[in-house]
């Protein structure tokens, strides 16, 4: 198939090339059967006609007469008629005589070798060939020794018998013609049968590229493909409804997370234009703000623009796509990190008592993003602790990391939603914060292959654990 054709081929619709492919491979079928058939069918017409000609062989009298006609020099071809056989007696010279009412057949050389052989070496052999009559008529030739025993003729002879093929010719064109009348039936019906099988099949996929272009022109995630049985087409439509409850369900965290962040952006954002008006109005009035009450304004609007920065910090951090890896994995020093965050806690808690006690663990996740996290889970614990309590931190030797605080812990029907973005129990809702600190925990521990989790403490308050796999001691080949 050239480039053109083949080209104009893969433009069709998939049913039309499934129709075309299928007919034409009917029609190689057909052909090879249909020639082989005319074949066989030809070659055991031809057998069985070599076969009557050695059984018809030539009677004493018609091998005398054929020799008479010679000898009076009569002319075969006046009296020569269509018939069943022909017969005529071959000479060594390339002569022949021809039986009376019979067809003559030209003598090829096969005949004279037959003659030659009996006449000069006595040697009895035999020839099956074809040839044509005088009239042009296509004959089957049986050349033979025949031993005549006669009063004028005592002894062998070489004899042609022939037939004419005609009948054998007209029957395999008859053949020739029904086998291609059948062979183009075939086609024909296997081309309807492919294009009935082909729309069949792919009904399936024509509602599936119907649903798509729907979703495409509608952008509705909703609607799904009845998926039955376990073929390619049940799986694909599996997958397509996979993918689009997939995608409506990250459309619908998307619009939550944006409803969300707008909810918790409009609190400090009203704070802050509110102590910004009574300080513009008191500069545009000329009535000064008492000093600490100014001081008490300025001290609100940094905490606010600060929750804000928090905010927006938190927000970027959850924009990130959810892949394994949000940066480079290495093997890192989890005690060290842990110090680190203790140092930051200790800050911003000043009147509270931070007992830690750190065991080595080496873990391989990315560095800035796993500190953070143990940030969020010590500022957690800072926020709750009443003043002057305790933060209990351990690390194990097992790589347990844990968190425990005396606040007046997590209600137990809250814990299911701890780790939802937004999310912020009631006793949480005068704190500052954003909701997304432990939604950030979450998503960095389980990028790590670890596991947190958070749950009521003997006696009060909350533990949170955070478990990453990882050794006490860090890989030989791995620097840390």
């Amino acid at each position: 198939m050239s480039g053109g054709p083949l080209r104009r081929f893969r433009t069709l619709p998939i049913r039309s090339r499934l129709a075309l492919l299928v007919a034409v491979a009917v029609a190689i079928a057909v052909a090879a059967v249909a020639v082989g058939s005319w074949l066989l069918t030809r070659s055991q017409l031809f057998n069985e006609l070599d076969t009557s000609l050695k059984n018809i062989g030539a009677s004493d009298s018609q091998v005398v007469q054929a020799l008479e006609s010679c000898q009076s020099g009569a002319n075969p071809a006046a009296t020569a008629q269509r018939g069943f056989a022909y017969t005529q007696v071959i000479l060594s010279n390339g002569g022949r005589c021809v039986t009376p009412g019979a067809q003559p057949v030209k003598v090829q050389p096969a005949d004279v070798e037959v003659a030659r052989n009996l006449t000069l070496h006595g040697v009895s052999s035999m020839t099956l060939h074809d040839s044509t009559t005088d009239k042009g008529e296509h004959v089957r030739v049986h050349t033979s020794v025949v031993t005549v025993r006669s009063p004028n003729l005592n002894g062998p002879v070489a004899v042609s018998v022939s037939r004419p093929d005609g009948e054998i010719e007209t029957s395999l064109n008859r053949l020739a013609l029904l086998l291609t009348a059948v062979a183009g039936v075939g086609v024909i019906g296997a081309g309807a049968a492919g294009l009935w099988i082909a729309r069949t099949g792919l009904r399936p996929v024509d509602q599936l590229t119907r649903t798509v272009e729907h979703v495409a022109r509608t952008e509705d995630l909703t609607v799904r493909i009845p998926a039955e049985g376990e073929d390619e087409i049940a799986r694909l439509s599996r997958s397509f409804n996979s993918m689009t409850a997939a995608l409506a369900s990250s459309r619908d965290r998307q619009s939550q997370l944006i409803a969300d962040a707008g909810h918790e952006l409009r609190t400090p954002l009203t704070s802050l234009r509110t102590n910004i008006e009574l300080l513009a109005r008191s500069d545009d009035t000329g009535r000064a703000i008492p000093p600490a009450d100014r001081k008490a304004l300025m001290t609100s609007v940094k905490a606010q623009m600060t929750e804000l920065a928090s905010l927006i910090g938190d927000l970027q951090e959850l924009s990130r796509p959810d892949a394994p890896t949000p940066g480079p994995l290495q093997v890192v020093a989890l005690h060290e990190i842990a110090e680190t965050a203790l140092e930051r806690a200790r800050l911003r808690g000043p009147g509270l008592t931070i007992d830690a006690r750190l065991h080595p663990w080496f873990v391989r996740a990315e560095p800035a993003t796993l500190e953070r996290a143990v940030v969020n889970i010590l500022d957690n614990a800072v926020k709750f602790s009443p003043e002057g309590g305790t933060v209990e931190v351990a690390l194990t030797e097992t790589g347990d990391l844990t968190v425990r605080d005396h606040g007046p812990g997590i209600p137990p029907d809250d814990l299911p939603h701890v780790f939802e973005r937004f999310w912020r129990s009631s006793s949480a809702r005068a704190l500052p914060g954003s909701g997304l600190g432990l939604s950030i925990v979450a998503r960095t521990v389980q990028q790590a292959g670890g596991e947190v989790t958070l749950r009521p403490a003997p006696g009060g308050g909350t533990v949170a654990s955070i478990r990453i796999p990882g050794a006490p001691t860090p890989p030989p080949e791995t620097p840390v």
